[in-house]
């Protein structure tokens, strides 16, 4: 599950997962995966600039990806791999059941395992 301790928190840690993961693009976000070398759980980093709004919109899109993880991870728990989801101004729009599937797809379109 994507709880704390299971979250991407410096900036290091999310332009490593940028430079050396895997960008998977879809209308309601975009994914960056890096596969680890371990099966400890993922972990996740999410972030939304300022183009997608202000504060209240910016955490609204956070809040609704880290939910849409919270379901797909339920369904199969998502191991040894880093992910940062990166909000797009699409993502205020789109149903939620729109917005897991964009996330199954990228997980899928990434190769992460567990997503399959």
């Amino acid at each position: 599950m994507a709880d704390r301790a299971h979250r991407l928190k410096k900036r290091a840690e999310f332009l490593k997962v940028a430079s050396r993961g895997r960008k998977v693009p879809s209308p309601g976000l975009v994914l960056q995966a890096l596969g680890r070398d371990d099966s400890d759980p993922a972990r996740i980093g999410f972030t939304v600039t300022k183009k997608v709004g202000n504060a209240v919109v910016r955490n609204r899109t956070r809040r609704r990806l880290r939910e849409a993880v919270r379901v797909v991870e339920r369904e199969e728990p998502l191991n040894g791999v880093d992910l940062v989801l990166i909000g797009r101004d699409g993502t205020r729009g789109r149903t939620f059941a729109a917005l897991v599937g964009d996330l199954r797809r990228t997980l899928r379109k990434a190769g992460v395992r567990g997503a399959e």
